[in-house]
């Protein structure tokens, strides 16, 4: 396990420099022999899926999350799925982060029924576990998640039901490999688990994250963390359990970052886990929408920033997206950043947001204007 830490901790800290040719997150990469647990008698999930680990971290520390796939906020017709799909990969773009929450299996099938066709040991899939999906013809909208969904959740983050999750995801996906599964929601900002989310994280500290950890000792999959909106649970895995990655959405951006600095990123660093950034863009914010991590209610102040950010940014050649996408890719424990796209033009802009340069000027008026920390890692 020490072999595999200090590969991690290499990984990470050399992302920023170097391309996906050289990377992996774990030192398995599918090369192990695999099983179903023990004692289960379940040959659902596969046996030596040919996991692509060795393009983990991805090539510009960029990757597409699925959540506009699953029709958040407004409902995305299935040919700008797919042409937002098609794009991305034309570009360049090998990794993908979805989830059975994402319009309850839509985002999954989508992303999938895109990937049908394209060679496995050329991209990274990553999902998630902790709610199990139950058809139900009653159902049609789920919060932010918009259209006719025709299923239900529960919540599961116990051993069998995260390999129950994967089988499922599988079925869904219609492909024969996950490479990076996370944990997701089990956080104090989930309304739906609320005071009792730590009994949850209890739950997954004996179940959810020991049987990852053997789905991943047996091949089944390439590695497994936390998937959250905040900093405690992620924390909790890191020093409680064994995870590869942590995707840790919300807490760091060009608007909020201070927290994930001061708490966070010190943890992962010792640890040797390296991070995912979701929600980069604010879930929008930062790109000119009116949604700011997943919801209406804009923080007081911010629409000014935002002003502020965006004239600075024209001042200095560039743009707020660009500048916004770039800033969670520069810390050395950043492995990826994983904005959403609804659209192709949207996944075109993101990439040449990532390969596009930024003055060092455009940094150092930010940290001497205050806008961001003064201890912030900036590109360059």
């Amino acid at each position: 396990m020490s072999n595999r830490r200090e590969f991690l901790t290499r990984a990470a800290i050399t992302a920023a420099a170097t391309t996906v040719g050289s990377k992996a997150l774990a030192a398995g990469n599918g090369q192990h022999s695999a099983g179903q647990a023990p004692g289960s008698g379940n040959p659902a999930l596969p046996a030596d899926p040919p996991l692509a680990m060795k393009r983990f971290p991805p090539k510009w520390q960029y990757g597409v999350g699925g959540t506009q796939l699953g029709n958040m906020f407004e409902v995305t017709p299935d040919d700008q799925a797919e042409a937002m799909l098609v794009a991305a990969w034309q570009g360049g773009t090998r990794y993908f982060d979805t989830s059975p929450w994402y319009g309850l299996g839509l985002s999954e099938r989508r992303l999938g029924h895109f990937l049908d066709d394209k060679p496995l040991e050329e991209y990274v899939l990553s999902t998630k576990v902790g709610r199990l999906l139950m058809p139900d013809a009653s159902v049609d909208e789920v919060g932010i998640w918009k259209g006719n969904l025709n299923f239900n959740y529960r919540y599961d983050y116990t051993a069998a039901g995260v390999r129950r999750s994967v089988e499922d995801s599988l079925q869904r996906l219609g492909v024969p490999k996950i490479d990076l599964v996370y944990i997701h929601d089990l956080a104090p900002s989930n309304k739906d688990l609320g005071d009792d989310w730590k009994q949850y994280l209890d739950t997954a500290l004996k179940g959810a994250m020991p049987e990852l950890t053997r789905m991943r000792e047996e091949g089944i999959i390439g590695g497994w963390g936390m998937g959250v909106n905040d900093i405690e649970p992620s924390l909790a895995a890191i020093e409680q359990a064994d995870p590869d990655v942590i995707l840790q959405a919300t807490q760091y951006t060009l608007l909020n970052h201070q927290d994930a600095l001061n708490r966070l990123f010190p943890q992962s660093r010792q640890a040797g886990v390296p991070l995912v950034i979701g929600a980069p863009l604010g879930s929008g914010f930062l790109a000119g929408t009116n949604h700011w991590m997943y919801s209406t209610d804009i923080p007081q102040g911010y629409r000014q920033q935002r002003d502020r950010l965006s004239r600075i940014a024209r001042d200095h050649g560039t743009d707020l997206r660009t500048a916004a996408l770039q800033f969670t890719a520069a810390p050395d424990v950043v492995a990826a950043t994983i904005p959403g796209a609804r659209n192709a033009d949207q996944a075109r802009a993101n990439q040449q947001s990532m390969q596009a340069d930024i003055p060092a000027e455009f940094w150092q008026t930010l940290k001497s204007e205050g806008l961001i920390h003064e201890s912030a890692p900036t590109p360059g």
